[in-house]
């Protein structure tokens, strides 16, 4: 994969990414996440103090993009595209969503119904990210076997 690809599919994976974050958590968990913080003072920062974090939320997607992004190109085996995407994402998923989802119902007190849609809604997310960054990478064999 050459620097110019990388660069765009990383900008891409990274809007993607940012964009389904704030799907997910701005939007469709708002209301859980509201809750939680009523029954459970302290357990997530109040809207005013996140706001001066969000330089470090768009550091966290912007290096998510890039090791997926690295990740992908290292692992593609040039086989269908779209079941290939598939598999990528549910990797993703399973090392980036799960795990900490997980880890969190471990060391703090999350409901577990909170932990399941967070994992759920991410499940989504990281199909559409592995299957995106497939589309984008499917000649990419194909153009280094030909070399």
């Amino acid at each position: 994969m050459t620097m110019g690809k990388f660069l765009v599919r990383w900008l891409v994976v990274f809007i993607l990414a940012d964009g389904l974050g704030f799907l997910i958590h701005a939007f469709l968990l708002r209301p859980t996440y509201t809750t939680l913080m009523q029954t459970n003072p302290g357990i997530m920062r109040p809207d005013a103090d996140a706001a001066g974090y969000m330089l470090w939320l768009q550091l966290a997607y912007a290096l998510f993009a890039m090791a997926v992004v690295w990740m992908y190109g290292k692992g593609n085996t040039g086989q269908g595209w779209l079941g290939q995407g598939f598999r990528f994402g549910f990797a993703v998923w399973v090392i980036s969503s799960v795990y900490r989802y997980l880890v969190y119902y471990f060391v703090q007190p999350w409901p577990g119904m909170v932990i399941a849609k967070q994992i759920g809604f991410e499940f989504v997310a990281c199909l559409l990210i592995g299957v995106v960054l497939a589309g984008m990478s499917k000649n990419d064999v194909v153009a280094t076997k030909s070399r």
